[in-house]
């Protein structure tokens, strides 16, 4: 399991838990949007109080100050001249007037800014109230998604595992692509769902195993990546030697295979596992560049090999092509028809031709689907 592989495998399998980075970073900002709603309400109900009775006090400091001024202005100072004099009573309606008068308006003024900046701060405390709840309702449908995506996650590993992958790697890459994969780990982990190898079933085991600990699987994986990868010991050393040599063996022509339809511009993940297996079950190397070779020269496009592999590693494949072209067949009745190719051994092809030619029809007005 190389490095890349197993850092990989981490984030796939961190995805597949309730625990999975998505959903706790979702839970997080659910968590942070309630925080902002439940302070931002608090907020919100005392800027509103103090909106009114600052809107109060200035209602009551133009209508109370008025009446003052009107109260100061007939009242004369030598009228209680005795009284303020003998009880020493520091009293000058005058001087009061002129303070009422001057600083009335500027302390009305204050409270109106005040009010002012309140009911601006509520505005604000309201928007970030609004997007609070906004976020929490998008992160609920956001969940609910990342739930649904989560099962069909689970599902396409499990059909990995146990050997039946049969979702083709758009609908995989399509997927790890709602899970933030960029475009070189989609085609990854695509390859390890696809073509599941000893990376994947190994790094599963050690998943399953710590998991029955009660473990979450962020834990498991955090601990896994503190051991090295574990190998099953057979019962007899010598089966565990033959298994490990045969692995590698495996793994070594599946990479020449790769390579080799890499080099002819062919994305193996184009054909199904079953149809890689039976390449690699009948894999030669030489025989399978001539035939690429001859088909190139003739100008039919390698996407006749989807469905009908075993042309690859077919011996009599140019003797079969040629019987064809020289019964008067075109090579676009080849390219739509391959078929052929498949269905009969070149001898099989030529007593058809034969065949045909002895009941009096001629091979080329034969369409190629009736053979």
């Amino acid at each position: 399991m190389t490095v890349n592989t197993e850092v990989l495998l981490d984030k796939l399998y961190n995805l597949r838990g309730s625990d999975s980075e998505i959903l706790r970073e979702m839970d997080r900002q659910k968590n942070k949007a309630e925080e902002t709603r439940v302070r931002t309400t608090e907020e919100k109900s005392k800027l509103q109080s103090d909106i009114s009775e600052l809107k109060k006090q200035r209602e009551e400091l133009e209508e109370q100050g008025e009446r003052f001024k009107e109260v100061l202005q007939g009242i004369h100072k030598e009228d209680y001249e005795t009284v303020l004099t003998r009880l020493k009573i520091d009293f000058d309606p005058t001087s009061i007037l002129e303070k009422l008068e001057k600083n009335l308006p500027k302390t009305i003024e204050t409270v109106e800014k005040d009010a002012k900046k309140a009911e601006e701060e509520l505005v604000k405390v309201e928007e970030e109230m609004s997007e609070a709840i906004t976020t929490i309702e998008e992160i609920g449908i956001r969940k609910d998604t990342a739930l649904a995506n989560q099962d069909k996650l689970n599902e396409y590993v499990e059909m990995a595992l146990s050997g039946r992958m049969n979702i083709t790697r758009d609908s995989i890459t399509s997927l790890l692509s709602e899970f933030g994969f960029d475009e070189e780990e989609q085609r990854e982990a695509a390859k390890l769902l696809m073509f599941p190898e000893d990376a994947l079933f190994a790094y599963d085991e050690k998943v399953s195993a710590k998991e029955k600990s009660g473990k979450t699987i962020s834990e498991v994986i955090q601990e896994a990546k503190s051991y090295e990868e574990e190998i099953t010991i057979p019962e007899e050393p010598q089966e565990e030697t033959t298994t490990k040599e045969e692995t590698k063996e495996d793994n070594i022509v599946k990479e020449r295979l790769i390579e080799l339809l890499k080099e002819y511009g062919i994305d193996y993940l184009d054909y199904t596992s079953e149809e890689v297996e039976d390449l690699l079950q009948n894999f030669d190397e030489k025989l399978m560049k001539e035939n690429l070779e001859y088909l190139k020269k003739k100008k039919l496009n390698y996407d006749i090999l989807i469905n009908h592999v075993s042309i690859l590693y077919d011996k009599d494949l140019k003797e079969k092509i040629e019987l064809l072209i020289s019964a008067g067949k075109e090579m676009l009745d080849i390219y739509l028809n391959p078929s052929v190719l498949v269905k009969y051994t070149l001898e099989q092809l030529q007593k058809a031709i034969s065949s045909l030619v002895a009941n009096g029809m001629d091979p080329k007005d034969v369409p190629l689907m009736a053979y």
